[in-house]
């Protein structure tokens, strides 16, 4: 899973935060600038807040019971979020009217 799609999974299983996020990938793990870290062990990733995300296929199935489906560059997720990737920008709309973006710089992936 690379580091960017792991990041807006990320963003979209958590939309409800507005402080700026951001995700560095080093080796096979993620660091987010609020505490948590992702581990990626074969497909499976595993967050130090006990998620856990596998990607079988071009979906991704998250702990919390949602899933996220790659078709091309936007991801659709079944609680109605969906996130479309721009070149290194991906632009997120949550269930509920809310939206993020995010920003890959380099090996760091900034999401607000």
């Amino acid at each position: 899973m690379k580091s960017v799609f792991v990041a807006v999974v990320l963003a979209l299983a958590t939309l409800s935060a507005h402080a700026q996020t951001t995700y560095q990938q080093i080796g096979n793990i993620t660091y987010g600038s609020d505490g948590t870290t992702y581990q990626q062990i074969g497909n499976i990733s595993y967050g130090s807040d006990g998620t856990t995300a596998q990607r079988i296929g071009n979906i991704t199935y998250d702990s919390g019971g949602n899933t996220y489906q790659q078709i091309g560059n936007i991801t659709y997720g079944s609680d109605g979020s969906t996130g479309q990737r721009i070149g290194d920008t991906t632009y997120i709309n949550g269930p509920a009217g809310q939206s993020a973006t995010c920003q890959k710089i380099g090996d760091t992936t900034y999401c607000n």
